[in-house]
């Protein structure tokens, strides 16, 4: 029995002095993600095909509502199947609508995934790769976490900024400055 008690104690002391020595990381992979050079170009063909997408609602929707005018100055002058005919055209041109809508809205979803992708795979390779080659057991993302002790805790985000390309002085502040910009100018 005190063999036993002797070999828990050992065993406890073991644990205890390997859970002192292991390395935790934290990273801002949001940071990393949307400071990404490459999600600047993501972000210029994302826009270019939502104003696409924009401009072609717009010209439909026109299309509909001069439809709509025309049938309310001439409805009570066309015969009965006339108006029934321009009441169908007008229901197909709703749905065309909408149809459009839906389509173009799943197709800018799908287009974002496909951009973003990459940049997503690319930070967590560097994330990992620092992580390897620093040792770390565990590397938690900050906006997810409630509460991190940074002086027992390593910030990988400066290392995995570098490695992805991001400039130093480039912040989440600066980057909603330019898009906010870049929205006033059109």
């Amino acid at each position: 029995m005190k063999k036993m008690i002797l070999i828990a104690a050992v065993a406890f002391i073991g644990i205890s002095a390997s859970a002192q020595s292991a390395k935790f990381a934290h990273v801002n992979y949001e940071e990393l993600v949307l400071l990404a050079p490459a999600a600047d170009s993501a972000r210029a063909v994302l826009q270019k095909a939502q104003k696409d997408a924009y401009d072609e609602l717009q010209m439909m929707q026109e299309e509909a509502q001069n439809k709509y005018q025309q049938y309310q100055q001439n409805a009570a002058n066309w015969t009965a199947s006339v108006r029934e005919s321009k009441e169908r055209e007008l229901s197909e041109i709703s749905t065309r609508l909408q149809d459009f809508q839906q389509s173009a809205q799943a197709e800018l979803q799908q287009l974002q995934n496909t951009k973003m992708a990459p940049i997503y795979q690319k930070a967590r390779e560097i994330v990992n790769d620092l992580a390897k080659k620093g040792g770390y057991i565990y590397v938690f993302e900050v906006s997810s976490v409630l509460y991190i002790d940074t002086a027992q805790s390593t910030d990988l985000t400066p290392a995995a900024r570098k490695a992805m390309g991001i400039p130093e002085g480039r912040t989440i502040e600066s980057l909603q400055a330019e898009l906010q910009a870049q929205q006033q100018a059109q």
